[in-house]
């Protein structure tokens, strides 16, 4: 008794409760996390805690401001008679992790020209530039956003027909969202040619693919193995969106929302925060919109896989594989069966990690818990984790990266190319190639941007809400532009 006694006053250290003039506020974060919060963050969930009927809201450890809402929040209504905010789904809708594992271990990759050539390799078949097409003129829109990965042609899902080697439509937390499909209708021609234009592409910002090579923890490596993670083994992680098609959403929606406001006499201190009851037929039109934008997203990890994969065979052959591990979201709101009844749950930056045996894994991950996938900045480990059953009063919400400390105004004045380079290791054999040619155009992506990724992981853990079962380790990293 004493040492459950121990072990609740031991995560209770990584849980925060705010009193805020408009409700409760839930904070997971260490103690050296938690005392480096701004103001602004607390103001912002004051705001949110405002609209009508809202339940739960909570923060993770990488919490950081957003428009009308932070990055790094879980918010929650009752699904009949809650509300649906796009502020708190956030504007690339769908924003999600993707992890394949290859047949190759990391002495494969020990060379830096090697690398590079991959790097290379990959870039002929993943658009880098802004208005740069695809390469899925193929592909039709309509299927995509109607039906997710299963409006593929059957060649982008190679492996979906032969039973023991298939994960791509089964290792993935949606491979498609039904929706009212009339309301696609409603949709300019501008977001269709877009939409279409931009699929298989990685976008700028903080989106990139990743190659990594595996150290499995060894209190889980019961579970690595189960999922057929390997000491060394290469993995590749991407993080993308919804591209233009989330972005036309929210703009298509947002004037609508501001004039049911209006009409209904709801408001906050920050007029970015959009909001209307989920009865009403503008929140119903946005939460079909949106479902659409979750199948694009699924779609365009996916097939920035297959981009990735065919570099990859150029390289070492048509015998490397690139099995998906998973593909789940951070940027989205739905309805959940809870303990205490239907929630309708909005994460914005926030990862969903079940524990086993939850009704809502995957079939394949039920007697484990599916991977939960958390990214690090650039130049630092990214961690696979699981979720814990005392995930369950947050929600099951963990945190979605490392979190940004710093603009990347701020950045390109603070951090130095010199400083940038060094994080990266350039020059050395442990360097990790990146794709740009400068390093000075991506600063604003350096490590010194954001929060430390061990220190975020170690609040998940401390609090009880998730474990790592491995930490990946960056050897390349390909980055694109707006």
């Amino acid at each position: 008794m004493n040492s459950m006694n121990q072990q609740a006053e031991e995560m209770s250290r990584y849980k925060h409760e705010v009193a805020l003039p408009g409700g409760d506020l839930k904070i997971y974060a260490s103690e050296q996390l938690y005392g480096t919060l701004d103001y602004k963050v607390l103001e912002m969930a004051n705001n949110n805690l405002q609209i009508p009927g809202i339940e739960y809201m909570s923060y993770t450890p990488d919490v950081h401001v957003g428009v009308g809402t932070c990055i790094g929040t879980t918010a929650v209504w009752d699904a009949t008679s809650g509300y649906v905010s796009p502020s708190i789904v956030g504007s690339d809708i769908g924003c999600g992790m993707r992890v394949h594992l290859t047949n190759l271990h990391m002495d494969d990759l020990r060379e830096v020209k090697l690398r590079r050539k991959l790097v290379r390799a990959i870039e002929r078949y993943l658009p880098m530039e802004a208005q740069e097409r695809g390469h899925y003129s193929d592909i039709r829109l309509e299927n995509v956003v109607r039906k997710g990965l299963h409006g593929l042609p059957n060649k982008y899902v190679p492996d979906s027909y032969t039973p023991k080697k298939s994960s791509a439509l089964s290792h993935v937390e949606i491979s498609r969202l039904g929706f009212d499909e009339e309301i696609l209708n409603e949709l300019p021609d501008m977001a269709w040619h877009r939409g279409h234009r931009q699929l298989g592409t990685l976008g700028g910002g903080n989106h990139f693919v990743e190659i990594q090579a595996i150290e499995i923890a060894e209190d889980q490596r019961g579970v690595a193995e189960a999922w057929g993670l390997q000491d060394g083994q290469i993995a590749v992680m991407i993080h993308s969106g919804s591209r233009a098609w989330g972005g036309l959403v929210n703009q298509f929606c947002t004037p609508a929302f501001a004039k049911v406001m209006g009409q209904l006499g709801l408001g906050s201190a920050d007029p970015r925060l959009i909001f209307a009851p989920l009865a009403h037929p503008q929140a119903q039109r946005y939460v079909n919109l949106m479902y659409s934008a979750l199948n694009y997203a699924v779609v365009n990890r996916h097939l920035i896989a297959y981009g990735v994969r065919e570099g990859f065979r150029d390289v070492f052959g048509p015998k490397c594989e690139l099995r998906t591990l998973y593909d789940l979201m951070h940027n989205y709101a739905w309805e959940e069966k809870t303990s205490t009844g239907s929630k309708f749950v909005h994460r914005k930056g926030a990862t969903r990690a079940l524990p086993a045996e939850h009704a809502d894994n995957p079939r394949v991950y039920a007697a484990t818990g599916h991977p939960a996938l958390i990214p690090g900045s650039m130049g630092t480990a990214s961690y696979i984790m699981v979720g814990q059953p005392g995930g369950e009063e947050n929600y099951y919400s963990i945190c979605h990266g490392a979190g940004r400390i710093r603009s990347r105004s701020a950045t390109k004045k603070l951090v130095t190319v010199q400083e940038f380079s060094r994080s990266m290791k350039v020059g050395t054999n442990e360097e990790i190639v990146v794709n740009q040619r400068s390093l000075e155009s991506i600063i604003d992506e350096s490590p010194q941007a954001y929060k430390n990724v061990d220190e975020i992981i170690e609040s998940v853990t401390g609090a009880g809400l998730a474990a790592v079962v491995a930490k990946c380790k960056p050897l390349a990293a390909i980055k694109g532009t707006k």
